[in-house]
């Protein structure tokens, strides 16, 4: 019977909660994890000015962003020529281009759809991220902040080598300030 009580509780995080991982280029807070959910992690992410994830694709992850503080410019659609720089100025066959996203804006990004976010503003931004299904990007996220821990230039062979463990094409490179 204790079991069955258990399994019918849900999982409560209040605010300011959650295991947290900081480094000088990413701040994530892991709210549910691939022990909470069969679904989906989901994450509370403070992106410092300057950071730029780099546009990446993944073939078998579902991505959700919901952006709470701040402003980041946000690629989710499939450019006409993928380029090694500057997703920012990439557009869709239809004429899509990035888009500057603030709070309340909502970013779904199904398998194979390249995408990325960067923080353009001189503030942090902060947004909950969702990632389906658990527990690949929590494991990412523990081994990209450990790569982005001394706070130098990001090692770009490291992260493409860590990427691709983790079902993510780098199609540019990540950086931050």
């Amino acid at each position: 019977m204790t079991d069955r009580v258990a399994a019918a509780e849900g999982l409560f995080v209040p605010p300011g909660h959650g295991r947290v991982v900081r480094t000088p280029a990413q701040h994530v807070t892991f709210k549910v994890t691939g022990s909470h959910s069969r679904t989906a992690s989901t994450f509370e992410v403070i992106v410092p000015p300057g950071f730029d994830v780099g546009a990446h694709v993944h073939t078998r992850s579902e991505e959700l962003f919901y952006v709470l503080e701040g402003e980041l410019d946000v690629l989710a659609f499939e450019p006409r020529i993928r380029t090694r720089d500057h997703w920012q100025k990439w557009e869709s066959r239809s004429g899509r281009r990035v888009v500057r996203a603030t709070p309340g804006t909502v970013v779904v990004v199904p398998p194979g759809c390249p995408h990325a976010f960067a923080n353009p503003a001189e503030t942090p931004a902060k947004m909950f991220f969702q990632a389906s299904p658990p527990p690949d990007h929590e494991r990412y996220f523990e081994e990209l902040l450990e790569i982005l821990a001394d706070g130098g230039p990001p090692d770009q062979a490291a992260i493409e080598a860590l990427r691709r463990r983790y079902d993510i094409e780098q199609l540019t490179p990540l950086k931050h300030r």
